[in-house]
């Protein structure tokens, strides 16, 4: 990495900093981001790490290592940091569009000028890079949309909206894991628990993964949700 594409080092408060790589979406930011956060571990003081799109969030005890050792360190550790994104795991995920599961889908089409089928297709044909996972435990967002479907946020967002919900909010795309309020587009659901504790692994999706969405009938909804709540991950892994 040249010096001209250093981080930024922000702090956050007096025991928490940030170590950022860009302003936009993208693969090559995001992969510098999930690279530093892999070195980040054998720092002495760092207590926690949460990587995002174009940053990386870095906790640490203040009684172990002060803020300006810490972002030395740091920018040392970012100065030949690959800026190729890796290919992670590719998992294909069932989801049933539409209907009570998709409440938005119909509404979304209109918007484009498209049939619901259409829109399936095109929101169902990417392959989807899975750039952070933020908000709450196991939401998983997602870059990738067909540019031709985004859609800006609701107006009203919805005070609840059901757990593994798949929707799209601007460019990005959205694996949500449980119940909770949503201002994004909902196209359908799945029954995958990217969350889930008592679980191994408890979270399923991670930072750099890829996803393929595979629609599927909504007869097939009580067989998947059923064996997802015993403890089955129902995503495939492909790769």
């Amino acid at each position: 990495m040249s010096a001209s594409i250093l981080p930024r080092i922000l702090p956050c408060g007096d025991a928490a900093l940030t170590v950022e790589f860009g302003r936009e979406i993208d693969p090559a930011v995001n992969a510098r981001v999930l690279a530093l956060d892999a070195r980040v571990s054998g720092l002495a003081g760092v207590v926690e790490t949460l990587p995002t799109y174009r940053s990386l969030l870095v906790h640490y005890d203040p009684a172990a290592v002060d803020f300006h050792a810490l972002a030395a360190a740091l920018l040392d550790l970012a100065a030949d940091l690959p800026d190729i994104a890796r290919e992670g795991r590719l998992w294909r995920i069932p989801v049933v569009y539409g209907g009570e599961f998709g409440v938005d889908l119909g509404d979304i089409a209109r918007r484009h000028g498209i049939t619901p089928d259409d829109l399936v297709q095109r929101h169902s044909a990417p392959v989807y890079r899975v750039y952070m996972s933020g908000f709450l435990p196991g939401f998983a967002y997602l870059g990738g949309l067909d540019p031709s479907i985004a859609t800006p946020r609701r107006e009203s967002p919805r005070a609840r909206t059901p757990a593994g919900t798949i929707s799209i909010g601007g460019v990005q795309a959205l694996v949500a894991s449980i119940e909770a309020p949503s201002g994004w587009h909902l196209l359908g659901r799945t029954p995958v628990r990217n969350f889930m504790l008592g679980r191994e692994p408890v979270f399923i999706l991670e930072p750099g993964d890829q996803i393929v969405f595979e629609p599927v009938a909504a007869e097939r909804w009580e067989g998947l949700d059923g064996a997802a709540e015993a403890g089955d991950l129902v995503a495939e892994l492909v790769a």
